[in-house]
């Protein structure tokens, strides 16, 4: 702190009040003289430290409006305060500010409401862009940062990264197909009308590349007009095979894989390519009736979730926890692993990818040299800010971006979940992230990690015939136990290939965080850390927030997140739940400018939220309909059995209840929690009005309300 007598006590015992100093000085010597001094008699008292100020500009709301009525408000200001003292009503001008003063915050209020709702409403149905768009404007986003990255460099980096898969895996085997079924044959499309093109653009996202010669609105605008020539090109492509040039040029915008990687790093980018609308909806027509053939004909693969109808990350990830709680339960420790894979969609060999179209999936005729055609002869380059770089062909992977290219991904990768099976192990795939598990009894630890790395050796091998690239280095290994038998669980590193990989404590998988004791402690922990961080963000504007707006932020920022995959949450924790339920209590409170000790079942009955408990069997029950009805990935229904259909009980009057068989378990914390037991027992508790809505709509419906008087009512 500064000491004002210290200081001067100083200054005058100094060398400044030392007559020999300041002798024969002129007057700017003698400044001089005084400057140095008391400098340094500063820096003892006062040192010097550094101090960020960081440019705060005005917010996106203030508008030319603002500032001419705030500009008149400070003029009334200063006749008003040379009138007399602002306190005094009696004098004109002091009313005449008043006035404008009490205008001016009603038009900032409304400018701020009007500002957020419009926001707010157009991103309400992208979260993610909604979170950044709202950090950007609370300036607490990521500040940007300068970089010398030329597109050049970028695309340069990109096509390294493939040389190098290549030339890693150039002495690999020949690949392997699986001949396909007989009588599986696809040789020509379907042709198109007006009608389906029409139907098609108006389903068009509100998006468009920079190489489209009208932007999206006004092509939905004037779909009627144009379908009929669009729909007879369209129907040339298909029917000669060969895909339009212009429709194959493409430019690749860098994205950042994770907003916390370094900008300034190209191995921070993936290339994502921008096409033309017009090629996008003629790949849509390929796809419908491409996945309709595999469907009709069994040839997807069934372990795949990625891209496909009625598949998601939560189906992906509560198949793989529920297999592995009920090995837990049996008994046994359960060991999984996530692969990891170098530029996949980049690598892709199109003479690979096109022989298993045509040996292993039957496509043939015009069908195939639509799609030789479609992946020859692309051209692309990189676009980075005013930056591009030179045109270049594509001669291998799939377009990020592209319709088609998800879709040929799983085609080319199928085989894979084949290989692992026959290793007596379980994979599951979501696009190029695969996960491989299996269980085994404590004391065959050791078998089952050298079974897996052998397993990982064949499927490095596939890869690399199939020019893969599986990184290593990336893999990651997680033995799972009860919390009892944790004790029990090796320690020893897992050979993937030739890298040691020690088993880790926690995985993220799709979204989800797995623990060794399958507690579910690190997700939620992970969840409730980021809600309640988002919470303080919408705090601060709050004020500026209509209900409706805010109400709205809260379901994208918050109640999204608690929600999210919330179906492997069945039967944790009481202590568990009652966090995440502290997660939605804040953001009603903040909803309805609550205080903290107001009781919280009002406001969620205003609300309509269910609690954390029955927003999970809530989900649960959704899925088992889903199954029951066809709508439900396979490997989900499988899992479910009707009383109906079970020979042992057609003599019993439980043969006419739709409730579903519930497996015998032997532990709540383990195999209670699994899938097939948790859904099954929040399923035959549903009052049958609700088990028997006719449709998935009115089934939401019933049993939201059924679960709302249940609890909150």
């Amino acid at each position: 702190m500064f000491d004002l007598d210290t200081f001067t006590a100083d200054l005058l015992s100094s060398s400044l009040c030392n007559e020999q100093h300041w002798q024969g000085l002129d007057a700017d010597g003698l400044a001089m003289l005084y400057d140095v001094t008391a400098t340094q008699l500063l820096d003892s008292q006062v040192p010097v430290r550094r101090v960020t100020c960081r440019r705060r500009p005005s917010s996106a709301w203030f508008d030319d409006e603002c500032r001419q009525v705030k500009r008149s408000l400070r003029t009334a200001e200063k006749a008003a305060r040379k009138a007399g003292p602002l306190s005094d009503t009696s004098l004109p001008a002091v009313s005449e500010w008043r006035v404008l003063r009490r205008q001016y915050f009603s038009l900032l209020r409304q400018k701020r409401a009007a500002f957020w709702s419009a926001r707010i409403d157009a991103d309400q149905h992208q979260p993610s862009r909604l979170w950044r768009s709202f950090d950007e404007l609370l300036g607490r986003g990521r500040a940007p940062v300068v970089t010398d990255i030329s597109a050049s460099v970028l695309h340069d980096f990109f096509d390294d990264k493939v040389a190098a898969v290549r030339a890693a895996t150039a002495n690999a085997d020949a690949p392997h197909f699986t001949p396909v079924p007989a009588g599986c044959v696809l040789n020509e499309f379907l042709p198109v009308t007006p009608a389906d093109v029409v139907t098609l653009i108006k389903a068009l996202p509100d998006k468009q590349s920079a190489s489209d010669p009208l932007p999206t609105w006004l092509l939905k605008r004037s779909a009627d007009l144009l379908a009929p020539f669009l729909c007879q090109l369209f129907n040339r492509s298909l029917q000669r095979g060969s895909v339009p040039s212009s429709f194959k040029a493409s430019y690749i915008t860098p994205l950042l894989k994770k907003a916390d990687l370094d900008p300034a790093d190209v191995r921070s980018y993936r290339p994502i390519s921008n096409l033309t609308v017009i090629s996008k909806l003629l790949e849509r027509i390929v796809s419908s009736q491409l996945v309709k053939y595999l469907k009709d004909n069994g040839l997807l693969p069934d372990l795949q979730s990625a891209y496909r109808a009625m598949h998601s990350t939560e189906t992906a990830v509560l198949k793989v926890l529920s297999d592995l709680l009920l090995a837990l339960d049996s008994g046994n420790l359960a060991m999984l692993t996530l692969l990891d894979l170098s530029a996949a969609f980049d690598s892709v060999d199109h003479d690979t990818l096109l022989q298993r179209l045509y040996k292993s999936y039957g496509l043939q005729g015009p069908v195939f040299d639509w799609f030789v055609s479609y992946l020859r002869g692309r051209v692309q380059h990189v676009r980075l800010s005013a930056t591009s770089s030179t045109l270049s062909e594509v001669l291998f992977g799939l377009p990020q971006g592209s319709v088609l290219g998800p879709i040929l991904f799983l085609l080319y990768t199928a085989d894979l979940l084949q290989l692992v099976k026959r290793h007596q192990l379980t994979p599951h795939a979501f696009a190029d992230d695969t996960q491989i598990y299996g269980s085994c009894r404590p004391a065959d630890s050791a078998v089952l990690s050298e079974k897996l790395s052998v397993c990982v050796d064949m499927v490095s091998a596939w890869m690399a015939a199939n020019r893969l690239q599986l990184n290593h280095a990336k893999t990651e290994v997680l033995w799972c136990s009860s919390s009892r038998r944790q004790y029990q669980v090796p320690t020893d590193p897992v050979r993937i290939g030739n890298t040691e990989v020690l088993p880790v404590k926690s995985v993220r998988d799709l979204g989800v965080y797995i623990d060794a004791d399958v507690t579910m402690r690190a997700h939620v922990t992970t969840v409730v850390r980021s809600c309640f961080a988002a919470l303080r963000q919408i705090r601060s504007v709050r004020r500026s927030l209509p209900r409706h707006a805010l109400l709205t932020l809260v379901r994208a920022l918050i109640v999204s997140k608690v929600d999210y995959c919330n179906s492997v949450l069945a039967g944790m924790s009481r202590h568990l739940h009652d966090r995440l339920q502290s997660v939605l209590n804040a953001a009603a409170r903040l909803v309805f400018s609550a205080r903290r000790n107001d009781h919280i079942t009002p406001l969620l009955r205003d609300l309509h939220w269910l609690r954390v408990p029955e927003r999970v069997k809530f989900r649960l029950c959704v899925l088992v309909y889903r199954c029951l009805h066809g709508t439900a990935p396979s490997y989900l229904a499988d899992d479910l059995q009707l009383t109906s259909a079970v020979g042992t009980r057609r003599q019993l009057r439980s043969a006419d209840s739709p409730t579903l068989v519930v497996r015998s378990t032997r532990r709540s914390t383990l195999g209670d929690r699994a899938f097939p037991v948790a859904a099954a027992r929040a399923w035959n508790s549903l009052p049958p009005a609700v088990r028997d809505a006719p449709s998935l709509l009115t089934f939401r419906s019933r049993l939201k309300t059924w679960l709302f008087e249940l609890t909150l009512a």
